[in-house]
């Protein structure tokens, strides 16, 4: 049986961030901006986050489940820091004489 394909459109289009977040560039700002409020066309330069039922529908269109998409941040694993990493490496060194 073949493999599903993602949606490489869409994947042009948005960014999956390490807490499965999705990004995505904000709608009407591309053109007729001389009516808009400059409050507004500053808001409108922020990439923006994919709701959780979007985020969703997504996944099917992506074949791939996203990280942490209904997990608290709290909960996500986190990356050692380099001063943790080397106690690990010292600790395992231990272990192995």
């Amino acid at each position: 049986m073949p493999k599903n394909k993602m949606h490489k459109g869409f994947l042009k289009r948005i960014r999956i961030s390490k807490t499965g977040k999705v990004r995505h560039r904000a709608a009407f700002h591309k053109h007729l901006s001389s009516h808009k409020s400059g409050k507004r066309l500053r808001q409108l330069r922020k990439d923006r986050y994919m709701a959780g039922p979007d985020a969703k529908r997504l996944e099917k269109m992506l074949f791939r489940r996203l990280r942490g998409r209904n997990q608290s941040r709290t909960a996500l694993r986190r990356s050692p820091s380099p001063q943790q990493k080397a106690e690990m490496r010292a600790a395992k060194a231990a272990g192995n004489d």
